[in-house]
């Protein structure tokens, strides 16, 4: 295996104004909406923590002051709590704050995923990093950030989280053409496009919310010009390193996920996700399940 820097920091970008869940988040960050009863972000800051990776920047923007306050401590709650002997209750609100070191960078307008990566220069520095979006949550049982690290460790380069879709489906992503290497589950990436037509789509394998960056990638978004929608696209800057040897911060490898993904970016698939998860959950399910399935039953027709 070379020896490629090791990948120790990670950017959550959670600027985005949330308008597909509105008027809901007017004031709370989409990456705020609970899951049963934890935010969606915690989920994927726990994600990064079960990989051994405790250095987290979060790139927020107006109206996100609740991200901060959700991570931080709660003096108040915690000597109510306390006195009431609820340690249970009281376990749950220290967690998040005692999970990892956070820190945080305001992304001043809302240009782009690309823009927001670009954020995190200044902490990142020349160093390899995970970059994972708020929105976008894996199952804890399918270790894909995991293998991405390994990926990226025996190939170096940055590495990229691809997911199959329904071709009908390709224009809501950015899709990757890819060519095979000796490992089932990793391919080379070729080239990219941003939410490309269906049938102008390189493949049908789709770019989820999971990467691992080589820190070439800042030189590359500082003279990225505005792509798709106005604005900087991360695609179009991996892209460029796509066809870059590993000296100049290239190649790009895709991880072929097989495994669970829940997207609560759009209404249909965050009200999925929480029925999944309290269908999962020892405490709720025996009863849960029962009234799902009489609900169901009574509106059959």
């Amino acid at each position: 295996m070379a020896d490629y820097d090791p990948v120790t920091k990670v950017v959550i970008p959670a600027a985005g104004l949330g308008t597909r869940f509105l008027p809901a988040t007017k004031a709370t960050p989409k990456e705020m909406l609970p899951i049963v009863d934890k935010p969606a972000i915690q989920y994927v800051v726990e994600e990064a923590v079960s990989v051994g990776l405790l250095d987290l920047l979060m790139v927020t923007g107006r109206n996100k002051r609740s991200i901060e306050d959700h991570f931080d401590r709660a003096y108040e709650l915690e000597e109510v709590l306390a006195a009431k002997g609820d340690s249970e209750r009281l376990s749950q609100v220290l967690e998040p704050v005692e999970i990892a070191t956070f820190h945080y960078v305001r992304q001043g307008e809302p240009k782009g995923l690309g823009h927001a990566v670009l954020c995190a220069k200044q902490h990142v520095g020349n160093h390899p990093f995970a970059c994972l979006l708020g929105d976008d949550m894996i199952d804890h049982r399918d270790r894909l950030l995991k293998r991405m690290i390994e990926v990226r460790d025996t190939y170096g380069g940055s590495v990229v989280a691809l997911m199959e879709v329904p071709r009908e489906q390709v224009s809501l992503y950015g899709c990757a053409e890819i060519q095979p290497t000796d490992e089932d589950d990793v391919v080379r990436v070729t080239g990219l496009v941003e939410k490309p037509p269906a049938d102008e789509a390189p493949s049908n394998w789709a770019v989820i919310g999971r990467y691992v960056i080589d820190p070439a990638i800042f030189e590359v978004l500082e003279n990225t010009p505005p792509g798709r929608g106005g604005e900087i696209q991360l695609t179009d800057a991996l892209l460029e390193l796509a066809g870059r040897s590993t000296e100049e911060g290239g190649p790009v490898h895709g991880v072929l996920f097989r495994g669970r993904r829940y997207d609560t970016g759009n209404k249909l698939d965050y009200l999925r996700t929480v029925v999944q998860f309290a269908a999962e959950r020892p405490d709720l399910a025996p009863e849960f399940i029962p009234w799902l399935r009489e609900f169901l039953d009574e509106h059959s027709g």
